[in-house]
């Protein structure tokens, strides 16, 4: 299926410790979490609130563990700051990513985000910005331009269509791959996000298979998807109610996805990204169930 030299399997840690709501998982320490991200039997992750700022002693603490970075998040905004300032951000980024050996970094649009707001609606109430002419050719204009920065320092800038955010819908993704370049812009594909926002995973990855950089396989428990549109909760607070949890645990059919991709000889990295409350999930069990259900789908 997949070629085991060319893929490798990540996990995030905002499973034990939320980014967004740092009280969630607030007692998880750093080396407790990479430990068992490693325990379950995962091999690389992403960069949380309570990893090391020094690169040398993140590579350090990993290394002991047979981990490494697989990318990181970067808050783009590109609709409201200068464009230099944006890059020079990025820059700063890639120059730790590069420390640590990555070579993926996950962009996402943070202007007008409403994401991190606790009352406001993610799928109700028409909250969400939508971009007019002028501002896809600003923020498409402003991708090309760090993709091509990444890509001569040997990354791959991969977008993330995220809830609440200008990209998050079937439309504004396609919109948004048709106007950048296939050269720089590459797409960090979410089940759990598209699934979220009532796409078809499924579809979007028939369409852009050839172009994504980076997965992540998030799971959602469509009941509470429900929830969150009859009760108008936001996204912090589908969070807190369990909408995300690990691949097989939710109403996402991974089967066909892993086929497609596989199919597409994807090479990079498979990683689980599911933010739940760990006082309600315990991060270890959902990792290893995660782990479990990947390699008997997958063979991985």
């Amino acid at each position: 299926m997949f070629n085991k030299e060319k893929v490798k399997l990540g996990i995030a840690p905002i499973g034990w410790c939320n980014d967004d709501m740092p009280e969630l998982g607030a007692e998880n320490t750093f080396r407790q979490t990479v430990s068992e991200m490693a325990l379950a039997g995962f091999t690389g992750c992403e960069i949380g609130n309570k990893y090391p700022k020094d690169p040398a002693e993140l590579k350090r603490h990993l290394d002991l563990r047979g981990m490494r970075i697989a990318s990181r998040w970067f808050s783009s905004f590109l609709l409201t700051k200068p464009y230099e300032e944006v890059e020079a951000e990025f820059i700063k980024e890639l120059d730790f990513l590069a420390a640590v050996g990555a070579d993926r970094i996950n962009v996402s649009e943070q202007s007008y985000s409403i994401q991190g707001q606790m009352d406001t609606p993610v799928l109700t109430g028409g909250h969400k910005h939508v971009m007019n002419d002028e501002e896809w050719a600003l923020f498409c204009d402003g991708l090309n331009k760090l993709g091509k920065v990444a890509v001569d320092r040997g990354f791959k800038l991969c977008f993330h269509h995220h809830m609440g955010t200008v990209v998050q819908t079937a439309e504004e993704t396609d919109r948004m791959m048709r106007q950048t370049d296939p050269r720089y812009v590459f797409l960090c594909y979410d089940t759990g996000h598209f699934t979220f926002a009532g796409e078809d995973p499924l579809l979007m990855l028939q369409k852009y298979a050839d172009r994504v950089g980076h997965v992540h396989l998030k799971d959602m428990r469509l009941d509470v998807v429900q929830q969150v549109r009859d009760n108008n909760w936001s996204f912090l607070q589908a969070v807190r109610n369990g909408s995300f949890t690990v691949p097989g645990d939710g109403g996402v059919d991974f089967d066909p996805i892993f086929k497609l991709l596989s199919e597409a000889k994807y090479e990079g990295w498979l990683l689980v990204e599911a933010e739940q409350d760990p006082a309600k999930a315990d991060p270890l069990e959902y990792a290893m169930k995660a782990r479990k259900f990947i390699r008997e789908h997958t063979g991985l």
